[in-house]
C-alpha cells in the first residue's frame, strides 16, 4: 500500500477515529496521541492492511483497544476502570441499527432521483457540496437546496414511520 492508498483507504477515516478516541478517553490531548499512535502503526504495517477485508470495522476495533490501553496504562493496577461505560453495543441494539439503517435506505430510495443522489453524495460519501455540484454540473447553492429538500422529506418520513409504529404498539399492547 503506498501513500496515496493509504490517504484514500485509512485515513478518510481520520475524524471518526478522533472521535471515538475522544469518546472513549475523555480528553482531548490523550485522544491525538491515541489518533496519532494508531496512524504510525498503520503505516508500519500498511502492507498487512491490504488483506484486511472489512478495514474500518479493523480501525475501530484497533482503535477501541489502543484506547483501552492506555486507560489501563493510567491505572496503578493496570485494570481498566470499573465506572468506564461498556461502548461495544448488545446485540439487540445492533439489530435494531440495522433496521434502521435499512429502513432509512428505503426512504432515500423513494426521493426524486436528484436528491437521492445528492444525499447519497453528501451524506452517505462524505463529499463536499463543491465537488458535488462539479460531478453533477450543478451550482452549489441548487446542491445545498436539493440536500436541505432530500432531508426535510427524509425527517418527515421518519416521523411518519415513527407515529405509525407508536400508533401498532399501542394497539398491540393495550
Amino acid at each position: 500500500m503506498n501513500a496515496q492508498q493509504f490517504q484514500h483507504q485509512i485515513l478518510c477515516y481520520s475524524d471518526k477515529l478522533y472521535r471515538m478516541a475522544r469518546s472513549v478517553l475523555k480528553d482531548e490531548s490523550l485522544s491525538k496521541d491515541a489518533y496519532q499512535e494508531l496512524m504510525v502503526r498503520l503505516w508500519e504495517k500498511r502492507i498487512d492492511l491490504e488483506a484486511v477485508k472489512n478495514r474500518q470495522a479493523f480501525l475501530f476495533t484497533s482503535m477501541r483497544n489502543l484506547c483501552i490501553d492506555l486507560l489501563r496504562k493510567q491505572q496503578p493496577n493496570g485494570e481498566i476502570p470499573k465506572n468506564m461505560p461498556y461502548s461495544e453495543p448488545c446485540p439487540h441494539q445492533l439489530a435494531e441499527e440495522a433496521d434502521m439503517v435499512n429502513m432509512i435506505s428505503r426512504m432515500i430510495d423513494m426521493l426524486p432521483e436528484m436528491q437521492r443522489t445528492i444525499i447519497r453524495m453528501k451524506d452517505v460519501e462524505e463529499m463536499e457540496t463543491a465537488e458535488i455540484a462539479e460531478i453533477l454540473s450543478l451550482t452549489e447553492n441548487a446542491v445545498t437546496v436539493n440536500l436541505s429538500r432530500a432531508r426535510k422529506k427524509l425527517r418527515e418520513m421518519i416521523l411518519t414511520h415513527q407515529k405509525q409504529e407508536r400508533v401498532l404498539y399501542e394497539q398491540q399492547y393495550r
